[in-house]
């Protein structure tokens, strides 16, 4: 079995590229786009973008989508979290938390698959967290010198990839998704 696997970010290719291969699924990347719509939940994103993606010709594929929820922002940014990244970034976010009282928060990531013939496998999971008062750490990406995960004192930036990825929201996503894929192909 070979899946595409449509994103830019390098970084989420290898991650899939590590969970499929062992399972013996051949992962091809397809750095193409797709309109992000902008609706309620991470769900409706996904389920769009495989409609117009199948729509396209493209077959046998894996999408995701993740968003940084905010208590304190009433769940903003959200399903909008790649615009606020790109038009605020972490200190405009910073700069909005400033007087919150919570800074309770949550990264979410839905995986949405198209497999021909059977039906579509979405799966979301989460990351329990907190906003931190300023941006700690150099690795990850996007909001991860911002946010804290649950029952630690260090941001995803500084953790190392292997660590954030045991209890990341795409991480639990992936292996959430490698376990729905085996029992629909059989393969394990």
């Amino acid at each position: 079995m070979r899946l595409n696997i449509i994103t830019s970010n390098r970084g989420k290719l290898e991650e899939f590229r590590a969970a499929l291969v062992p399972l013996g699924i051949e992962v091809a990347h397809l750095p193409i786009g797709y309109e992000e719509v902008q609706v309620d939940t991470l769900e409706e994103v996904v389920d769009h973008g495989l409609k117009e993606l199948r729509a396209r010709g493209i077959g046998d594929l894996v999408i995701d989508d993740s968003g940084l929820f905010i208590d304190a922002l009433k769940g903003f940014p959200g399903v909008y979290s790649a615009y606020a990244l790109r038009t605020l970034g972490n200190r405009g976010v910073l700069r909005l938390m400033e007087g919150a009282e919570g800074r309770g928060a949550r990264f979410t990531c839905c995986i949405g698959c198209s497999i021909e013939g059977s039906e579509d496998i979405v799966v979301c999971e989460s990351c329990e967290g907190q906003i931190a008062k300023n941006e700690k750490g150099e690795g990850g990406f996007g909001f991860d010198p911002i946010f804290i995960p649950e029952g630690e004192d260090r941001t995803f930036a500084q953790m190392p990839l292997a660590e954030k990825n045991a209890i990341s929201h795409r991480g639990k996503a992936i292996r959430s998704f490698v376990e729905a894929l085996e029992e629909r192909t059989g393969q394990r």
